[in-house]
């Protein structure tokens, strides 16, 4: 049976994740907390914004309204990436290698191997960034569409556009799709091999959170009363095929998400605070925590997909182990 571990903190959760086996939540008043032998925090920024933790799971990038773009490891002293001033740092992401981004304003800016900034100016505000699974080609999502950029070099921006705000970006596992979330009630894509264009629309909120599956074959997606599964199985991704519905309640929106690092599982948080863990094949349902004090906002998997940290709105973390 899952046994859930309360871990009661004060503020929103902007992300609540692992590093190496260390559950850590970042929150909104700029303090990192982590379980390890007990309660221990950092206090890195003056309004923490936004964070990423790598691919590796061994260091977690944040960034604030105190214009710092810092990265902890398992030494829990932070290291100073940027220092760009009076300014908010509004996305981030890190990078294979040791790379990171971040965007303030209508600027995004690559952080290269060697510790270089390099900046890259946009007509219109930088809303979110996210390397491609291999390499440092680093894609931005925009106002009316996306810009594809390789940051160590000086070519010219590949321009991806669609009409509308696009919010977050994020790239296939497999390299082979850009998928955003959009202002609207819609996630859209597009296959990099042709630039054919993928909508994902009928959501009756707005898709804030999303994880892909194991291999990449499918892409999960709150917004709706269910989890919305989009099937990334063929060649042309989810076009002209329809979406699976996981773990529908009539009474509360799912707002955040997280698939499992070796099976086909999704972990489902809701608007109540309740978590559900959903088999994709066939739809099975398991209650991993019943009904809390706010919404989930945030999920992350262990890396032997053994134990979730979760977090939420008004700060009642805690972690769920499924190992019994």
């Amino acid at each position: 049976m899952p046994t859930v571990a309360p871990f009661d903190l004060d503020g929103h959760c902007i992300a609540a994740t692992f590093i190496e086996d260390v559950p850590v939540f970042a929150l909104a008043d700029g303090v990192v907390h982590r379980l390890e032998g007990g309660h221990k925090w950092s206090e890195l920024h003056d309004g923490l914004l936004c964070a990423d933790v790598s691919r590796d799971c061994k260091t977690l990038v944040t960034g604030g309204e105190d214009g710092r773009v810092l990265r902890v490891g398992t030494d829990w002293e932070p290291s100073e990436i940027a220092d760009i001033g009076n300014k908010w740092i509004t996305a981030v992401a890190s990078g294979p290698g040791g790379v990171a981004s971040f965007a303030s304003g209508r600027t995004a800016y690559a952080v290269l191997g060697d510790g270089m900034v390099k900046e890259i100016a946009h007509p219109r505000t930088v809303e979110d960034v996210a390397f491609a699974p291999k390499g440092i080609r680093l894609a931005i999502a925009r106002y009316n569409g996306a810009t594809l950029h390789y940051p160590a070099s000086s070519g010219r921006p590949a321009e991806l556009e669609w009409a509308g705000a696009h919010t977050g970006i994020d790239f296939s596992p497999n390299g082979d799709f850009l998928i955003t979330t959009m202002q609207e009630n819609a996630l859209h894509g597009w296959k990099l091999s042709n630039g054919r264009h993928m909508r994902m629309t009928g959501y009756p909120a707005k898709a804030k959170s999303w994880s892909w599956s194991t291999k990449g074959r499918w892409l999960a997606t709150s917004g709706a009363p269910s989890a919305i599964v989009w099937p990334f199985t063929g060649k042309d991704g989810p076009m002209g095929k329809s979406p699976r519905e996981l773990g529908t309640r009539g009474n509360s929106l799912v707002t955040a998400v997280c698939c499992h690092p070796e099976e086909e599982v999704v972990a489902v948080g809701y608007s109540d605070g309740m978590v559900l863990a959903c088999r994709i094949a066939d739809g099975n349902e398991v209650v991993l925590r019943r009904s809390g004090k706010s919404a989930i906002s945030t999920m992350c998997w262990d890396k032997a997909g053994l134990r979730i940290a979760f977090g939420t709105e008004s700060g009642d973390c805690g972690v769920i182990d499924i190992s019994g």
